[in-house]
C-alpha cells in the first residue's frame, strides 16, 4: 500500500458496504446461525478502520462474510466467500521473492504482497478446509494458501481447490501464476 492510498472510506462508501455485507449476511444465515447482524454491525462501527480492508475484499471480488466469532478473543472473522477465487486477485505468484525471481513475464503482483496491502491474511490450510464446510468453493479455480516455511525455503508454495467433492492441497513453484489461481483472505474484527 502506498502512502497515497486512502485507507478510510467516506460515509457514503461505508453505508454502501454495510448494506452489501448485511444483505449477504442475511442471505447466508447457514454460515453463522449463532450470530446476529446487530452484533456484527456494532463491532464494525467500533473498528471502522477495518471497513477499508473489507471494502478491498469486496472490490476485488471476494464477497466477504462472517463465518465465526472467535470464542477466545471475541473477534468476528470474515472470509472471502465468492464461489471461485476472487477475480481481482488472480494471476499472482506467491510472494515478493517469487515475483523478483521472474525474469520473463512477471505477474503484476504477488498474493502475499496484495494481502498485506489490503490488510488481510491469506487463508491457512485449516481455514480453507473450514470455509469449505459452509459451501462449495473453487470448483473451477484454485487459491494460494499460507505455505509452511520449510516448503517455501525449497522454492515451493501450496494451493488448494475443490474437485470431486474433496479439498485437495497441491504444490507449485512459488513463482508460478495462472489465470485461474488467486488467493482467499480473512479479516478479524
Amino acid at each position: 500500500m502506498t502512502s497515497n492510498t486512502p485507507t478510510r472510506l467516506s460515509e457514503t462508501e461505508q453505508h454502501e458496504l454495510l448494506k452489501t455485507l448485511k444483505s449477504r449476511f442475511v442471505k447466508n444465515m447457514n454460515r453463522h446461525t449463532d450470530l446476529t447482524w446487530d452484533a456484527v454491525e456494532l463491532k464494525l462501527s467500533a473498528y471502522s478502520e477495518k471497513l477499508w480492508s473489507l471494502n478491498e475484499m469486496e472490490r476485488t471480488g471476494g464477497e466477504p462474510d462472517v463465518l465465526k466469532k472467535d470464542p477466545e478473543t471475541g473477534e468476528f472473522v470474515f472470509y472471502d466467500c465468492s464461489a471461485e477465487s476472487p477475480k481481482g486477485r488472480r494471476s499472482l505468484c506467491y510472494d515478493r521473492e517469487a515475483l523478483e525471481s521472474r525474469k520473463e513475464y512477471p505477474p503484476a503482483n504477488s498474493a502475499v504482497d496484495m494481502a498485506n496491502a489490503m490488510g488481510i491474511e491469506i487463508l491457512t490450510e485449516q481455514e480453507y478446509r473450514e470455509l469449505q464446510q459452509f459451501g462449495i468453493f473453487d470448483t473451477k479455480t484454485s487459491s494460494w494458501i499460507v505455505t509452511p516455511k520449510e516448503i517455501r525455503a525449497l522454492g515451493g508454495a501450496i494451493f488448494c481447490d475443490r474437485r470431486y467433492n474433496h479439498v485437495f492441497v497441491y504444490h507449485n513453484g512459488a513463482e508460478s501464476y495462472y489465470a485461474a489461481r488467486g488467493f482467499r483472505g480473512s479479516l478479524r474484527i
